[in-house]
């Protein structure tokens, strides 16, 4: 008897196992590659990878003058802020995609 017993349950339990640690394994890879870039003011800009992590500032030299300080520092946050959130709603986005969505009486946990 065919159906969702026994070992047809054990082996399509195996074959999503291993498609989920593959996908997982590709968003791993594409977070750690991708890059996402934000400006402040037009004077500093920051880039964070998929994982929300700071990689790069880079302030215009017009923004480093003594009084301009204050400024500059509110844009880096400004700007890193936001490129933590573009990287932020990728990773959500992917991490949505490796839960099963149309498996009876499996709820999607996102």
């Amino acid at each position: 008897m065919g159906g969702l017993g026994g070992p047809n349950l054990a082996k399509m339990m195996e074959q999503m196992q291993k498609k989920l640690v593959e996908d997982a394994q590709k968003m791993q890879e594409t977070l750690d590659t991708s890059r996402f870039e934000a400006s402040a003011g037009g004077a500093v800009k920051a880039t964070v990878n998929g994982h929300g992590e700071l990689i790069a500032i880079v302030i215009s030299p017009d923004a480093l003058e003594p009084s301009a300080a204050e400024d500059v520092q509110d844009m880096i946050i400004s700007a890193v802020n936001e490129a933590q959130g573009k990287a932020s709603e990728v990773r959500e986005t992917e991490q949505k995609k490796l839960m099963p969505a149309n498996i009876p009486g499996l709820p999607g946990l996102f």
